[in-house]
């Protein structure tokens, strides 16, 4: 049906940054519920948090849920729009862009917090 364009590529996308959500709210939940078991499981959970390798999953996450969060409305303007469909293709772009876009902005400012040059 899709034939590997980006029509099947919004439909993976959208899955894999949704179930990616997922993940993330399950991971968040046992982090904020830790505090309920013992003071010290809760820092020493987040003291592992304060890895470098954890601030670049926080970008990932970040553009994650912009890229979910756009390509719904892309989906939401396919459906109730006539011409959603005959632009669906030039929104998609337009919803990688933008999701680059911030990714890019959010990993800059991640950078710079790491590395001590932001508050």
């Amino acid at each position: 049906m899709y034939k590997g364009r980006e029509g099947q590529w919004a439909f993976f996308l959208h899955r894999f940054s949704g179930l990616a959500i997922l993940l993330y709210l399950i991971i968040h939940v046992f982090s904020i519920g830790s505090a309920a078991i013992s003071e010290e499981f809760y820092n020493t959970i987040h003291n592992v948090y304060k890895l470098p390798i954890f601030s670049l999953a926080l970008v990932a996450v970040a553009a994650g849920v912009l890229y979910h969060a756009l390509n719904g409305l892309r989906i939401i303007a396919m459906d109730m729009f006539g011409w959603g469909i005959k632009l669906q293709r030039e929104l998609w772009y337009v919803t990688m862009f933008l999701t680059v876009l911030g990714g890019g902005m959010a990993l800059v400012l991640t950078v710079l917090r790491v590395t001590g040059k932001v508050a």
